[in-house]
């Protein structure tokens, strides 16, 4: 498990910590590395072998965990959710995400649209709105949102992807506005590439080789662990003065 040498061991112990999308790439490596820094984490994923998988992970090297499968999209997996924190949520990870296959809004079905929107941006809405009361009551905080480089251009994905992740970065604004002043930062996070098994099957010819035409600004594929790692940093006292920021980790991308 990777640690940044920002973080003392015992950054997260006695705290608890909910991760979304904890089953696989990003997630999985967020949440592993809470644990090692002493969390409690709740780990949260749509399909429950991966996400048993990431807690017994957590479990083989003496971490606390939590494993619960569930749809970020339905409101009632969200409280099935909050019931597993017992009434503490110090940290927030939302990182759980879906692509829509680069199809553009000439090509973009309903149900793909509403689908994307659905877990990329009503279901942050929603484990936020479920676990700032407690945050609130414990006047402190940190929520830690996963937008993407598709939040800061708009040739990185199709149009229902790249319109859930602009809107992930106002939801973090308004967060982080909001509940600031209450000892609650919300910060997000921009990743590039990133070396992970979500599905980026392209449904549209024109969509892809669209964005295509900027791929090559890329320079490289980050490692799961390379996200994590600011994750962390950022849900940290280390970061305690960083409020609705947006912060991009991919290679330089963004800039190009």
């Amino acid at each position: 498990m990777s640690q940044t040498q920002f973080l003392k061991a015992d950054s997260f112990a006695g705290k608890t910590v909910m991760v979304t999308g904890a089953g696989s790439g990003i997630g999985r490596a967020t949440a592993l590395e809470f644990a090692a820094y002493g969390a409690k984490v709740i780990c949260f994923d749509l399909h429950n072998e991966t996400v048993q998988e990431t807690l017994a992970l957590i479990e083989k090297e003496g971490g606390l965990g939590i494993a619960l499968a569930g749809d970020i999209s339905n409101q009632e997996s969200i409280d099935a959710l909050l019931k597993t924190a017992n009434g503490r949520v110090d940290v927030l990870a939302n990182v759980a995400g879906i692509m829509d296959g680069f199809l553009p809004v000439a090509e973009l079905d309903d149900a793909t649209w509403e689908r994307v929107l659905s877990v990329n941006l009503t279901g942050p809405m929603r484990t936020t709105r479920a676990v700032l009361p407690l945050m609130l009551e414990a006047k402190n905080g940190a929520i830690v949102n996963v937008a993407s480089e598709a939040a800061l251009r708009g040739s990185s994905a199709g149009t229902a992807y790249t319109s859930s992740k602009h809107a992930v970065i106002g939801l973090t604004r308004s967060t982080a506005f909001f509940y600031g002043p209450n000892g609650i930062r919300t910060n997000a996070i921009c990743p590039g590439g990133v070396k992970t098994s979500i599905d980026g099957t392209p449904r549209s010819k024109f969509g892809y080789d669209r964005c295509a035409t900027t791929f090559g600004l890329a320079t490289r594929f980050a490692e799961p662990t390379e996200i994590s790692s600011l994750i962390c940093w950022l849900a940290s006292d280390a970061a305690i003065n960083v409020n609705g920021a947006m912060i991009a980790s991919d290679g330089g991308w963004s800039i190009a």
